[in-house]
C-alpha cells in the first residue's frame, strides 16, 4: 500500500517541530550552541566594537571591559574593601615614593610639597608571571622566532590570529613595563595621557621629541635601546620611575592599563608589513598576563575571552566589609582565580532584545534601560527602590551605587556673553543654574537614578560633603533638613541685576538668545532638548540648540566656538584632584588643550588647586577643597548637573557580584552556577506546543477536501480521452 500523503505531511510537520527540542535538554530558543549553558561561562553583551584594545590608546569604558581582563598593571583595587583601596597585582608590594629635594637629599614622607623636587617610585614585580600563549612568542628548535620577517606570500590565507598554528610564552620582566611607558611617550601612538605624563615623569616629553627627531632623519627608533631619563630598569624584576615634585595621585595611574606591560615581541610581530591590513594589530588582538585572553574578535557577532592557561596564582580576597560574609561575598575566599573558564560577549545593538534575553536567562547580568525601568523597579513614595514581583520571583538581585561621575552643563568662560568673572556674568550664570531644574531632569529622563550635584565632586570621593555644609548656597536653600532649589523668582531677580530683565538685554532692547551645542543622535534626544529650552524659557531666554556630529562638536570645544554645552566626566581614580582639575586654569581646553572644557580660570582657585593636588587626605586638604568649592559655586562656570546612580541586575546563579566603580578587572572574581542557570532557562522558556497541534488540525481540515478528491481519482479507472 502507498502511504497517504495527508497523514505523511502531518507527521512530517510534527516531527519537524519536535526536532527543535534536541537532546541536550536545553530550551528550543537558546541562542547558544548545545551544552554551553552548562559550562562555567559568563554570558554578556556589547553594543559596539571597541576601537582600541592597545593599552597605550584605550581610554573608554567599553574598551576597558576587555583589556582590563587581559593586561595587568602593577597595582589594582581591592575587590571588596571600601573606600577604594589599592593593593598589589603583579607588584610585590605597594610602592612608597622616596621624596628628594633639589640637591637629591631624601626627605621625610610628610615633607611639604614645595620642598620636594622629585618623587621616586621603586617597583618590584613578582617572578614567575607568564604571558598568555601567543604566536609572537613562538620559537623553532633553533630558538628563532617562527613568525618574524614574514612576507606577503607568507601571509596568504592568514585572516585571524588562529591562522598561526604555533604559540609560545615567556616570563614577565620589568623591562616590559618600561617599554610600555616609552610607548606612552611616542607621539606617533597618540596616547591620551601623553600630555599629562609629560608634566610628571622626568624626561618624558624630551623622549617623545627625540623619537620625532629620529624619524625626521629617516631612522626608526628602537624603544628598548633609547634611554628615558625618568624611567629605568634596575633588575630583571624591578624598575624605577622618577616624577617631578610631589604627586600622590601617581599611584592610581599605576592601577590603570596605560601602565600595563607590553612585550617588545608583540610590537615586532604586529608591526610586520601586511599585518594591519588583516586587522592583526594590538587594537584587535591584545597580549597580556591577565586571567583571560581574547580568542575571538568578531565585532559583527561576538567576542570571547578564555582562561589564560599560564595565569599566575591569585586568590579570591579573604577580607571584606561588614555584611559581606552574610551576603555570600566571602564564600570563595582563598580560591584560585579566575572562577570561570570563558566570557562570551554577544553583539546587542538594541536594549529591548538584550533585556528580553536577560529575562529569559540568556544573559547573566543587566543594566536597566529607561524602556525597561517600570518592568524592573518600583520606586516608593519616599524614593526607596525595590524590584518588581516578576523579577523577585526569578531570584534577580538589584545592586545600586552612585557612580564617581558628573554630568553638567558648561559655560564657555571665554564667551563675551556668558563668560568672564564680572558680576554681570556671574549673576547671569547663577540665574540659569537655578532655572535648570536637574531634580526634574533626573525624575523625567533618568527614572530617578541620580542625585543633583552641589559641585563637581561626587559622593564617595574625598572632599564631598553631605548635608548643609555640602550645599551650593547660590542655587539652594536649606529647608526642613534638606536642600531645596531656590524659587524661580530669585533667578529672575538675578537675571534683571545682570542686565536682562525678563530675558531682554537692557542696553539693546533685544531678547537674549543663547546657544547650546550638543551631539544628539537618538529619538529620545528631542524630548531632552525641548526640556532644556523650557528651562531657559522660564527666564524669558531663547535657547537655540545647535546639534552637530561628535567630531564637529569636539572642534568647537577646541576652538572655543561653543557658548553653552553638555559634558561629563568619569573618574580615572578616586581622588578630588581628578575632578577639580577640570576647573584648573592651565588645563583650559582652548588655550592649553586640557580637560577644562569651560576654560574657567580664577587665579585664587588655581593657587589653591596647586597646593591641594600634592597633599595627602586630611583636615588641611579638606579645608582647601572647601574654599575652592566656595569659589567655583560663586563663579558658576557649570550648571552642576547630577551624579548618576548605577542600577545593575544579577541572576541568582551569578555569584560574588559587587559593584566596583573604579576597578574594571572584576570578571575574575565572578562565579556562576551552571546547573541553576540551565534549570531556570528550562523553566522560563518552556515551549508552548498546543499551537502546533492546533495548526496541524487546521491544516488537516483545510486539506481534507483535496485529499478526498485525490482518493476518489485513485479509485476511478483510467479512461483514454480519445
Amino acid at each position: 500500500m502507498r502511504p497517504h500523503p495527508l497523514p505523511v505531511l502531518a507527521a512530517l510537520l510534527l516531527a519537524g517541530a519536535l526536532a527543535g527540542c534536541g537532546t541536550s535538554g536545553e530550551p528550543w530558543n537558546s541562542p547558544y550552541p548545545p551544552g554551553l549553558a552548562a559550562e562555567k561561562v559568563i554570558f554578556s553583551a556589547f553594543a559596539q566594537r571597541p576601537k582600541h584594545l592597545d593599552p597605550v590608546r584605550s581610554y573608554s569604558s567599553n574598551e576597558y571591559t576587555f583589556i582590563a581582563q587581559i593586561y595587568e598593571p602593577p597595582l589594582q583595587y581591592h575587590y571588596l574593601l571600601r573606600p577604594y583601596r589599592l593593593v598589589p597585582l603583579t607588584a610585590e608590594a605597594l610602592p612608597e615614593p622616596r621624596l628628594l629635594d633639589a640637591r637629591g637629599r631624601e626627605l621625610p614622607p610628610g615633607a611639604p610639597a614645595e620642598a620636594v623636587a622629585w618623587s621616586v617610585y621603586e617597583i618590584r614585580i613578582r617572578p614567575g608571571i607568564r604571558y598568555a600563549p601567543h604566536p609572537a612568542f613562538a620559537r623553532g628548535p633553533d630558538g628563532r622566532y617562527l613568525y618574524r620577517g614574514l612576507s606577503e606570500r607568507d601571509l596568504e590565507g592568514v585572516h585571524t590570529l588562529a591562522d598561526f598554528p604555533e604559540r609560545g610564552t615567556r616570563e614577565l620582566v620589568a623591562a616590559d613595563y618600561v617599554h610600555q611607558i616609552k610607548r606612552l611617550a611616542d607621539p606617533r601612538l597618540h596616547s591620551p595621557i601623553r600630555g599629562l605624563m609629560s608634566e610628571h615623569i622626568v624626561g618624558f616629553a624630551a623622549f617623545g621629541r627625540r623619537l620625532e627627531t629620529l624619524r625626521r632623519e629617516g631612522q626608526e627608533p628602537d624603544l628598548q635601546a633609547l634611554p628615558l631619563e625618568g624611567v629605568e630598569v634596575t633588575g630583571r624584576y624591578s624598575y624605577r620611575i622618577r616624577i617631578r615634585g610631589k604627586y600622590p595621585q601617581f599611584r592610581y595611574w599605576l592601577a590603570m592599563p596605560f601602565f600595563a606591560p607590553m612585550p617588545p615581541e608583540a610590537v615586532a610581530f604586529y608591526g610586520q608589513p601586511g599585518m594591519a591590513e588583516r586587522n592583526l594589530t594590538l587594537d584587535w588582538y591584545p597580549v597580556g598576563t591577565g586571567p583571560f585572553m581574547l580568542v575571538e574578535n568578531n565585532p559583527n557577532r561576538r567576542m570571547v575571552l578564555e582562561r589564560n592557561p599560564h595565569f599566575h596564582e591569585e586568590r579570591y580576597p579573604a577580607e571584606g566589609m561588614p555584611g559581606d560574609r552574610e551576603a555570600g561575598l566571602l564564600a570563595d575566599a582563598g580560591r584560585r582565580l579566575p572562577l570561570v573558564d570563558r566570557v562570551i560577549f554577544s553583539l546587542e545593538k538594541e536594549s529591548i532584545p538584550y533585556w528580553n534575553k536577560f529575562l529569559q536567562g540568556y544573559y547573566d547580568a543587566s543594566g536597566i534601560s529607561s524602556d525597561a525601568f517600570d518592568q524592573a523597579v518600583r520606586v516608593g513614595p519616599g524614593g526607596e527602590v525595590s524590584l518588581t514581583e516578576e523579577l523577585r520571583a526569578k531570584g534577580v538581585r538589584l545592586a545600586t551605587a552612585v557612580a564617581p561621575s558628573t554630568y553638567y552643563m558648561g559655560f564657555n568662560m571665554l564667551d563675551p556673553v556668558v563668560g568672564g568673572l564680572s558680576e554681570r556674568a556671574r549673576k547671569l550664570r547663577q540665574a540659569i543654574s537655578i532655572a535648570v531644574d536637574y531634580e526634574e531632569y533626573i525624575a523625567i529622563f533618568a527614572n530617578g537614578r541620580g542625585i543633583a550635584a552641589q559641585g563637581p565632586i561626587p559622593p564617595g570621593i574625598f572632599g564631598h560633603r553631605e548635608g548643609r555644609s555640602g550645599m551650593n548656597p547660590y542655587v539652594y536653600d536649606w529647608v526642613e533638613g534638606r536642600p531645596r532649589r531656590k524659587p524661580i523668582e530669585e533667578a529672575r531677580r538675578l537675571l534683571a541685576e545682570a542686565g536682562y530683565p525678563g530675558g531682554v538685554d537692557r542696553t539693546t532692547g533685544e531678547p537674549l538668545t543663547l546657544h547650546l551645542d550638543v551631539t544628539a543622535t537618538g529619538p529620545d534626544d528631542k524630548a531632552r532638548l525641548d526640556w532644556y529650552r523650557k528651562q531657559f524659557r522660564k527666564l524669558g531666554i531663547e535657547l537655540v540648540v545647535r546639534n552637530t556630529d561628535y567630531n564637529r562638536f569636539q572642534d568647537k570645544m577646541r576652538t572655543g566656538a561653543a557658548q553653552i554645552f553638555l559634558w561629563g566626566w568619569n573618574a580615572d581614580y578616586p581622588d578630588p584632584e581628578n575632578f577639580l582639575f577640570l576647573l584648573y586654569g592651565p588645563n583650559g581646553k582652548v588655550r592649553h588643550g586640557g580637560e577644562n572644557a569651560a576654560n574657567y580660570a580664577n587665579p585664587e582657585f588655581d593657587r589653591l588647586f596647586e597646593r591641594m593636588k600634592a597633599m595627602e587626605d586630611g583636615p588641611e586638604r579638606l579645608a582647601l577643597i572647601d574654599r575652592m568649592l566656595a569659589i567655583a559655586r560663586r563663579d558658576a562656570p557649570w550648571v552642576w548637573g547630577f551624579h548618576p546612580k548605577a542600577f545593575t541586575l544579577y541572576h541568582a546563579w551569578y555569584r560574588n557580584a559587587r559593584p566596583h566603580l573604579m576597578a574594571n578587572n572584576t570578571l575574575k572574581y565572578i562565579r556562576v552556577e551552571p546547573e541553576q542557570r540551565l534549570a531556570a532557562q528550562r523553566a522560563w522558556n518552556r515551549p508552548v506546543l498546543w499551537p502546533l497541534g492546533a495548526g496541524a488540525a487546521l491544516l488537516l481540515v483545510v486539506l481534507f477536501p483535496a485529499w478526498r478528491v485525490y482518493r476518489r481519482r485513485l479509485r476511478t479507472p483510467f479512461r483514454d480521452a480519445a
